[in-house]
């Protein structure tokens, strides 16, 4: 997770919060001069199970290093709680399909031929199992959505390391999406532009150090696209 940044000189046009892949939406948004409140509060991984409570004006982080950044950037919004919000929430939690899609938690769905079937990728079951374990992020839109506030989710990039098994990665992400969708949550999905023929994140919006990230020219494409859709 790198260093947060909020614009304060000028009124902030959004609030970001999110996991790592919100890093490069920051740096994209900061070279463009659009002002802006947040970044990164943690890695993907903690934001899948539960990692907030919630009351009827906002929410409160169990992680007290998340807490804390959370609470600067209300700060810097002149916000005392996630529903005095005044501007839209672009955020990230949920959306690390790379973690969901970890290879030896699905070896006991595999067949004979070790592949996770495509039966079992479109059943009930599989969609329960996700959405089991995001339910930490489901509630959190959940949340947000009975705030009456609009929420933008970018889907990450189309990286699937190692660690992870493709066909569960691709699965999951839309069963993720669907969920967000079905919360309200506006969806901002650039794989028709940053893909190749496989579905993979093409070099060119990759991070080079890294399996998993998107790059610079990835994060300009998301804020190009949130400036399309008014923010």
């Amino acid at each position: 997770m790198t260093t947060p940044s909020s614009t304060t000189t000028t009124r902030a046009r959004f609030l970001l919060l999110g996991d790592s892949h919100a890093d490069c939406i920051g740096r994209a948004a900061r070279a463009a001069d659009l002002p802006f409140a947040g970044g990164p509060v943690g890695s993907g991984r903690d934001f899948l199970g539960p990692f907030c409570d919630t009351d009827r004006t906002g929410i409160a982080f169990r992680a007290d290093g998340a807490q804390q950044l959370y609470r600067e950037f209300l700060d810097t919004l002149g916000a005392r709680t996630l529903a005095e919000l005044t501007v839209p929430l672009v955020c990230t939690f949920g959306l690390s399909a790379h973690t969901v899609a970890t290879r030896q938690n699905w070896d006991v769905h595999r067949d004979r031929h070790g592949d996770v079937p495509d039966r079992f990728l479109h059943s009930r079951l599989f969609a329960g199992l996700v959405t089991a374990t995001v339910r930490g992020a489901l509630a959190f839109y959940e949340h947000t959505a009975a705030l009456g506030l609009r929420v933008l989710a970018p889907l990450p990039p189309q990286r699937v390391p190692e660690m992870s098994d493709p066909r569960v990665f691709f699965a999951a992400q839309d069963v993720i999406a669907a969920e967000l969708a079905a919360r309200g949550v506006e969806t901002v999905d650039l794989r028709p532009r940053v893909t190749d023929d496989h579905g993979r994140q093409r070099p060119v919006f990759c991070r080079q150090d890294d399996t998993i990230h998107g790059n610079d020219a990835f994060g300009r494409l998301v804020v190009a696209e949130l400036l399309d859709r008014g923010l």
